[in-house]
């Protein structure tokens, strides 16, 4: 199997430790709306999908309607603690300056949630202007679009790209866009059993820090 040509990085949970902030956000907003749920929870059933396809999800499951603005309020709350409490990944800034080779961000955030937190944590000159976000396609994460939308945009063939995911629909995604993954287990949101969680889905290997993915390059 050829090398990767192009990396394709998850921003949430892989080179942002934002998970567990947003998580909880979004537990306490479940929870006031008559769905409880816990942030550990939330991060198991849900890490790595769009806001709008897990509310879908929770109506299509339960009996409760959920608020119409639910969605806006978790996102306004998430900008306030990314100010507040962002940090990258250790070792995130270190591996993207030592890539030798082409490499985007490729996540389900809002465009403004996702380039602040890539500002707050001072990795966003090092990926921009290869930056894209879940609102430039239909479907979000697990449907493979926005894999394939960055592998376009980047110009190389899915075949070429090597995906790194912490999420359960991100390695769904990429399995599904034809791309090599690697699961990253890395983020403070991580439950035990995260690692075989992804596995089940077709990832070539698990890691808990960027720098080991050289191995897979």
């Amino acid at each position: 199997m050829s090398a990767p040509r192009c990396v394709i990085f998850d921003c949430d949970g892989v080179l942002v430790d934002s998970e567990g902030l947003v998580c909880a956000l979004e537990a306490e907003a479940l929870t006031r709306a008559g769905y409880p749920i816990t942030g550990p929870e939330v991060a198991r059933r849900f890490a790595g999908v769009p806001g709008p396809l897990l509310y879908a999800e929770i109506e299509a499951e339960t009996s409760v309607t959920l608020p119409p603005t639910l969605h806006e309020e978790v996102q306004l709350a998430a900008i306030a603690a990314y100010q507040r409490d962002l940090k990258a990944l250790p070792g995130a800034k270190a591996f993207l300056e030592s890539l030798d080779r082409p490499f985007c961000v490729a996540s389900s955030s809002a465009p403004a949630k996702l380039a602040l937190g890539l500002v707050v944590t001072e990795l966003y000159d090092l990926l921009y202007p290869n930056i894209f976000s879940g609102s430039l396609v239909a479907k979000g994460k697990p449907f493979p679009d926005i894999f394939l939308y960055a592998a376009d945009k980047m110009g190389f063939e899915p075949a070429d790209c090597l995906v790194i995911e912490d999420s359960v629909a991100g390695a769904t995604a990429a399995a599904a866009a034809g791309m090599r993954c690697v699961g990253f287990t890395g983020g403070g949101h991580i439950a035990p059993g995260h690692d075989e969680a992804l596995r089940r889905e077709g990832v070539i290997g698990v890691i808990e820090k960027l720098a080991d993915a050289d191995a897979f390059l």
